[in-house]
C-alpha cells in the first residue's frame, strides 16, 4: 500500500497525439515510455522516483493493453539485470531506482550491461539529490557513467524537456549500442507542466514474443576474449556514435545574447541559473536573457567542438555542476588547455565545492562571478550594492532546540529500541549494528542505540566481524523487512549461518517497505492483485538453516519484547539468533483504515477510537517515561497547583492509541499514572447502558471517599 495512489492521474496516460498532457514530472516520464514502445519496466523504490514506481503500479491496466511488462524489482541489480533482454533483442526496456544507494547495489549488473552492449534501446532512470534534503551518502552517478561508459542525460527541468529526453535516451541507446542513464532530481520529479501528448507505441517485439524467437550472439557475452573486445569497441564506436547522436540532434542548447562571459551548466540547473538572472536584472519572466547560457542536456560523454567553441569569444565562463567531485570543470578545463584557449575558467571556486545548489546559492555564485568579470552588464545598484551590515544574532545552535528524525507517532518499531534499552539496563551495553531504513532513527535521542550502518539489508553482515570465540558479549543487530528481502536474507542471514555466527539478529517488520513510501513486499499481509505477499520471514529464516528463532507478533508487547533479547543474549545455544519483530507501520495503517472510518461515520456506524492519557495526580513528574519512549505526542505540561512546580507528563491530540507509552510504564515499572479512554462514536444503547453504569458506580464510590475524608474547621462544628 504505497503512500500515494496516482489512479486517477494514469488516465491521463491514455492521451493521444495532439492532446495537451498536464502534470507533474514524473507521470510525464511514465507517459513518455509509452510513446517511445517500451517493452518492460523494472525498479526498486525510493526518493525522488518512488513515484514513479506507484505510478507504473497504478498504471498495470493501460500497460497489460500495450503488452509492457512491469515488475517492482527485489534490489536496484535485479532491475538493472532485467536490462538483459535489451541486449540480443530489439526491444526497449526502462528501470529505475533512487541514486547512488541504487547504483552502488547496481554496479555489477550496470558494468555486464554497458560491456556487452545493447541493441535495443536501455534506459536507467536514477533519482537523485544533494544536500541536507538527502538521505543519504553525497556521492554522484557521474562517476559511474564514467566508470562503465553508460551515457548520462541531465535534462532541463520542465515536461517538454523531460519527454524529449526519454525519447532521445532510447535511440540514442540503440544509435550507440549502449545503455543511458537518465538523471532526475526531486525538482525534475516533482515539477508541474504540460506537453503535447503523442500516441502510445506497442513495443515492435514484446518479451512475450522474444521468447518464441530465442537469439544469442557469443559476441556479446561478458566472457573472454569478447569482453577485451568491448572495451576497444566501447572508444572506437559506440563514444562516437553517441557523440555524432548528440552533436546531430542538438541535444545540447545555447540561449541567450553575445556577452562577453557565459555559463555552462548541467541541463538539471536550468531553472536555478534563470532564477538567478533575473534577481540580477539580466533575464526576463520567459527566460529570455543577455547572458550565453550553454545547456549540458547530456552531461556524459562532452562534445569537445560545442563546448570550446561556446568559450571561444568569452573572456571568463562559469561552469555551475551541482555536487563533488568537479567531473565536468575539469574535463571542460582540459578541453580548453589543449585547444589553447584564454578564458578565464570559473567554478567551484565562485559556487561551493558540494551540496544543493539552492536559490541562494545560485544567486550568490553567479553574482560573484558577474561582478568580478562583466560587472558593466549589471545595474549599479547590482553591481555594487549598498549592503549594510549584518546584524549579529546568537548562535541559533545555542537558543533554538535540534530537531533531529525520528519515529512517528505510534511507530511500532519505538517500543522495540525501548525493550533494548531495558535489557541493556540488565545485561550491560553491548555492540549494536544498525541498517537502512526507519529503525535507523534508534541511533538518535532518547534511545542512542547503534554504531554504524553499511547499506541496506546489511546490519547483521557489519556485525560479523564481532563474531570471535573469545568474546563474552553478543553482538545486536538489526535489518528491516525491506532490507531484509533486497539482500539482508543472503547478505545478512546466510552468512551467519554459513560462519557459525553467534550474535542476536531482530528483524524488524512492518509489512511494507515503509521508509520509501509504504509498498507491498513478500511478507506483506495485504492482498495485492498483482504481487504474491505473505510470505512469512520466520519461514524463510528457518530455510536458510536458522535453528533458533522467535517471533513477538506483537512489537507494542515491549515485556515480551525484552524478555526475548535477554533471552537470545543469554542461551546457552551456539549459532545466529534471530528474533522477527511484528507490527504494522502506524501510517500505513492509518492509510488503510481512514478511508473505513470515514465510511462507517458516514453510515453511523458504531465506531471506537482508543486514546490515552495521564493521571496528573499520580505522575511523579520524574519523566521516565519520555527517556524511554520518546512518542512525540508524549510531552510535559504545568500544573496549576502551586504546591507543584515541575511539569508532569501529558499525552497530546497526536495520540493514535497504541499503547506503547502504557507499555513502556508497565515493563520498566514506572509509575502508574497511564490510563486508556475508549471514545465511543455512534454508540448503541448497550454501549449507553455501560457507560451509566460506569457512572454511578464512579460516582458511589467518590461518595465513598468524601465521607471517610477529614474536615476541619467550621465545618466539623
Amino acid at each position: 500500500m504505497a503512500e500515494r495512489s496516482f489512479a486517477k492521474e494514469v488516465k491521463k496516460l491514455k492521451l493521444g497525439a495532439g492532446e495537451e498532457f498536464t502534470g507533474e514530472g514524473i507521470l510525464a516520464i511514465t507517459k513518455a515510455l509509452l510513446q517511445c514502445g517500451v517493452g518492460y519496466v523494472g525498479g526498486y523504490q525510493g526518493a525522488p522516483i518512488s513515484h514513479l514506481m506507484d505510478v507504473l503500479a497504478d498504471a498495470q491496466e493501460i500497460l497489460g493493453e500495450l503488452g509492457v511488462h512491469f515488475e517492482a524489482s527485489a534490489s536496484e541489480a535485479t532491475a538493472t539485470a532485467m536490462l538483459a533482454a535489451s541486449v540480443h533483442y530489439p526491444i526497449r526496456g526502462a528501470a529505475t531506482f533512487k541514486s547512488t544507494v541504487g547504483t552502488n547495489v547496481a554496479s555489477d549488473a550496470l558494468a555486464n550491461l554497458s560491456s556487452g552492449g545493447v541493441t535495443g534501446g536501455a534506459l536507467i532512470i536514477v533519482g537523485e539529490d544533494y544536500g541536507e534534503g538527502s538521505s543519504i551518502m553525497q556521492e554522484r552517478s557521474h562517476a559511474f557513467a564514467m566508470k562503465s561508459q553508460v551515457w548520462l542525460l541531465d535534462p532541463r527541468p520542465n515536461l517538454p524537456s523531460i519527454v524529449a529526453a526519454v525519447e532521445h535516451g532510447f535511440e540514442m541507446s540503440e544509435a550507440s549500442n549502449t545503455p543511458v542513464m537518465l538523471q532526475v532530481r526531486i525538482r525534475c520529479c516533482h515539477v508541474h507542466g504540460s506537453f503535447t501528448a503523442k500516441d502510445n507505441k506497442r513495443p515492435t517485439m514484446t518479451v512475450a514474443e522474444a521468447l518464441e524467437n530465442p537469439r544469442r550472439d557469443t559476441q556479446r557475452i561478458v566472457l573472454p576474449p569478447a569482453s577485451f573486445l568491448h572495451e576497444k569497441e566501447k572508444i572506437t564506436k559506440r563514444r562516437p556514435a553517441a557523440i555524432d547522436y548528440i552533436r546531430r540532434h542538438k541535444l545540447n542548447e545555447t540561449f541567450g545574447g553575445n556577452g562577453p562571459v557565459g555559463i555552462v551548466m548541467q541541463g538539471g540547473m536550468y531553472n536555478g541559473v534563470i532564477r538567478a538572472l533575473q534577481r540580477l536584472g539580466l533575464a526576463d519572466a520567459y527566460g529570455d536573457t543577455e547572458v550565453p547560457l550553454h545547456v549540458l542536456n547530456v552531461t556524459y560523454p562532452l562534445v569537445e567542438d560545442e563546448l570550446v567553441g561556446f568559450c571561444a569569444d568569452k573572456e571568463a565562463v562559469l561552469v555551475v555542476e551541482e555536487g563533488h567531485p568537479d567531473y565536468l570543470e575539469q574535463e571542460l578545463g582540459s578541453m580548453l588547455y589543449k585547444a589553447g584557449a584564454s578564458v578565464k575558467l570559473e567554478g567551484k571556486g565562485l559556487l561551493p565545492m558540494a551540496g544543493e545548489y539552492t536559490g541562494q546559492v545560485m544567486l550568490d555564485g553567479i553574482g560573484a562571478f558577474l561582478r568580478q568579470h562583466a560587472g558593466d552588464m549589471l545595474a549599479p545598484e547590482i553591481r555594487a550594492p549598498n549592503v549594510p551590515a549584518p546584524p549579529i544574532y546568537d548562535d541559533l545552535a545555542r537558543t533554538v532546540p535540534a530537531r533531529p528524525p525520528g519515529f512517528c507517532v505510534g511507530c511500532p518499531e519505538r517500543p522495540i529500541f525501548a525493550a533494548t534499552k531495558l535489557a541493556e539496563q540488565e545485561l550491560g551495553q553491548h555492540h549494536i549494528a544498525s541498517d537502512i531504513g526507519c529503525h535507523l532513527f534508534s541511533i538518535m535521542p532518547p534511545f542512542e542505540l547503534g554504531a554504524t550502518t553499511m547499506g541496506y539489508g546489511l546490519g547483521p553482515a557489519s556485525a560479523s566481524a564481532f563474531n570471535s570465540p573469545d568474546a563474552k558479549r553478543r553482538s545486536i543487530s538489526f535489518v528491516g523487512d525491506g532490507g531484509f528481502w533486497h539482500n539482508g536474507l543472503t547478505s545478512s542471514i546466510g552468512n551467519a549461518v554459513f560462519n557459525k555466527n553467534d550474535g542476536v539478529i531482530v528483524v524488524v517488520d512492518n509489512y511494507y517497505s515503509a521508509a520509501t513510501g509504504g509498498q507491498d513486499i513478500l511478507s506483506s499481509r495485504a492482498n495485492n492483485r498483482t504481487k504474491s505477499t505473505k510470505h512469512p520471514i520466520t519461514e524463510a529464516i528457518k530455510g536458510m538453516g536458522v535453528n533458533w528463532v522467535r517471533h513477538i507478533e506483537r512489537t507494542y508487547d515491549v515485556g515480551a519484547m525484552r524478555d526475548a533479547l535477554k533471552e537470545a543474549l543469554t542461551t546457552e545455544e551456539k549459532g545466529p539468533k534471530v528474533i522477527v519483530a511484528s507490527s504494522e507501520c502506524m501510517l500505513n495503517r492509518q492509510r488503510r483504515e481512514a478511508p473505513l472510518k470515514k465510511k462507517m461515520a458516514a453510515e453511523g456506524k458504531r465506531m471506537v477510537k482508543t486514546k490515552f492519557g495521564v493521571d496528573e495526580d499520580v505522575c511523579t513528574g520524574d519523566h521516565a517515561c519520555m527517556r524511554l519512549s520518546g512518542c512525540p505526542s508524549l510531552t510535559v505540561k504545568h500544573l496549576d497547583d502551586p504546591l507543584r512546580d515541575d511539569p508532569v507528563a501529558s499525552i497530546d491530540e497526536n495520540c493514535v492509541g497504541c499503547g506503547n507509552c502504557g507499555e513502556v510504564a508497565d515493563a520498566a515499572v514506572l509509575c502508574p499514572s497511564f490510563y486508556q479512554a475508549d471514545v465511543v462514536s455512534n454508540p448503541t444503547g448497550w454501549d449507553r447502558f455501560l457507560f451509566g453504569l460506569r457512572q454511578r458506580v464512579i460516582s458511589t464510590l467518590q461518595r465513598w471517599r468524601e465521607r471517610g475524608r477529614p474536615v476541619f474547621g467550621e465545618q466539623a462544628a
